[in-house]
């Protein structure tokens, strides 16, 4: 076990929170463009997470193995969402209502423009800083199993301001996904961040799940 400090870790941890409660808080959210802000939050912590933790780009690989990989991964997981949103609308009157205010953030928003965001900065920059970053460091801390388990729990947690439920059970499926797969696979690495970029995409532009 490497002896690891939390400080930088904890700091990045509150510095998403903080940008995270900026984009979804009712009294902060009608404020901002949610998209501008969540573009802006990426870079911040992806250079966040190169300055506390220089050198996570050496655990990418965008091999032909990695992007098919990458494509499978995202897939399973729009599938995983499509029987969420069936059963949780059979289950839950809010959920149905709940799922449309969140697509209702792309109204009048350009989709090529959306979809580069997502592709290039804002799927990637999540990975880079959850799993890339703060997982791996808490790995590294503690254990595999441990830095999985918090880093999903907080990645979960950082979506409560926008007080939907959906939304915060959407993030602990997505993180429980993305989180196992690095827990499992961390040398395919590239294949986790070109999964949520390409999730994204699918799920809020290509084939939202309506």
């Amino acid at each position: 076990m490497k002896d690891i400090s939390l400080k930088k870790p904890a700091v990045g941890i509150c510095l998403a929170a903080v940008l995270w409660t900026i984009m979804f808080s009712p009294w902060t959210a009608p404020h901002v463009n949610f998209w501008v802000m969540m573009t802006c939050s990426g870079a911040a912590l992806t250079l966040y997470s190169t300055w506390a933790a220089p050198g996570w780009w050496k655990d990418i690989r965008f091999d032909l193995s990695n992007m098919i990989l990458g494509v499978l991964f995202a897939a399973a997981l729009w599938g995983v969402f499509w029987l969420g949103e069936f059963f949780s609308t059979l289950i839950f009157d809010f959920a149905r209502p709940q799922v449309d205010s969140i697509y209702g953030m792309k109204e009048g928003e350009n989709p090529v423009i959306l979809t580069l965001l997502m592709l290039l900065i804002i799927g990637p920059a999540e990975e880079i800083f959850w799993r890339g970053y703060i997982q791996k460091q808490l790995s590294q801390k503690w254990n595999p199993n441990v830095g999985f388990i918090v880093t999903t729990l907080v990645y979960s947690l950082v979506h409560i301001p926008k007080m939907n439920f959906m939304l915060i059970m959407a993030a602990a499926v997505a993180g429980l996904f993305w989180g196992l797969a690095y827990r499992l696979y961390p040398e395919k690495f590239g294949a986790i961040l070109i999964s949520h970029a390409i999730w994204d995409c699918a799920v809020f532009i290509w084939f939202p799940i309506m």
